[in-house]
């Protein structure tokens, strides 16, 4: 793929046939996201965890464009009984779906569980959108050029998987656990990808990441040093959300994207700029990590993908 350092949103072409869910789309990335896709035209389901928020965020979007479509529903990702419900939801009221964007996650907060007694960033930011891809891939097999968007991090790259302290039970950093899960994604994107090709599917599983953004996740739940760090002393060098969502936006939209490729900025570092192709971590790329991840995620998750 060739340097869009030029690449914007207003790039985009139409989207009036296509149903998209994006989850976060309450705030930040995925409000930047929504707001795009409405504005070509998209039929955009807001994900969200706090549905009063995700009203508040489809009435900003709806104030700026009177004709956008757009839905606002429920979903906690660190809950997979929530993931199930949403999914039964979206499922009673469409056919078909062309793009889900796994934008959603958590950084950096205090050790706590999910319902399920998974680790709290692994829960949301992985197992969740495991989840939820698999029970909504068929529906997106019905798609026009449909496609899995995971939001992964430069982090990636310093992450691995704590296969014998999963929940962090014996050791928790929050900042090695962010860094787990964002590995955790990147593993899973590109593991969907291999699993997609050989099974001939329409859809493609690309890789996104936003550089450094300004956004609610580096104020929201981490604590100590990684906030004062994140939040503040280096918030001023941050590009906008709507910025840093470009390169999601143009792995869910431009029809040069393969499936396979990560997204991501093309300013020094990866931290800001428009979008391009960028490197995945070797790791990450490991097709055994991916099958022993995939594994793991299906026995935790209860969910097997139709392929």
């Amino acid at each position: 793929m060739t340097q869009q350092r030029r690449w914007t949103a207003e790039r985009i072409g139409d989207q009036s046939t296509r149903v998209f869910v994006v989850t976060g789309a309450g705030s930040g990335l995925g409000l930047a996201t929504a707001r795009a896709l409405a504005g070509r035209g998209g039929h955009v389901i807001l994900a969200v965890r706090d549905e009063q928020k995700g009203r508040r965020a489809a009435e900003a979007v709806l104030a700026g464009q009177p004709g956008a479509r757009l839905e606002v529903r429920r979903l906690d990702l660190a809950d997979l009984d929530s993931v199930r419900a949403f999914a039964g939801e979206v499922r009673a009221e469409h056919p078909r779906l062309d793009v889900l964007v796994n934008n959603a996650g958590i950084m950096a907060p205090p050790r706590r569980l999910s319902p399920q007694g998974h680790e709290s960033q692994f829960a949301c930011n992985h197992l969740g959108h495991f989840a939820l891809t698999g029970l909504l891939l068929d529906l997106l097999a019905e798609g026009k050029d449909p496609r899995v968007v995971t939001v992964t991090s430069t982090n990636h790259r310093q992450g691995r998987l704590f296969l014998d302290d999963l929940a962090g039970e014996r050791h928790y950093s929050p900042m090695a656990f962010y860094n787990q899960s964002k590995f955790a994604n990147a593993v899973f994107g590109q593991e969907l990808h291999r699993r997609l090709a050989e099974a001939a599917s329409p859809v493609r599983s690309v890789l996104a990441h936003p550089g450094y953004s300004a956004t609610d996740l580096q104020t929201s739940a981490p604590v100590g040093m990684v906030r004062l760090l994140f939040g503040r002393v280096l918030r001023p060098l941050a590009q906008s959300a709507a910025r840093g969502a470009l390169p999601q936006l143009y792995a869910a939209t431009d029809p040069g994207v393969r499936s396979g490729e990560f997204i991501g900025p093309d300013g020094p570092g990866e931290l800001r700029g428009g979008p391009k192709r960028v490197r995945l971590s070797p790791a990450a790329a490991d097709a055994a990590t991916g099958r022993r991840l995939w594994e793991l995620s299906q026995r935790l998750t209860g969910v097997a993908f139709p392929l």
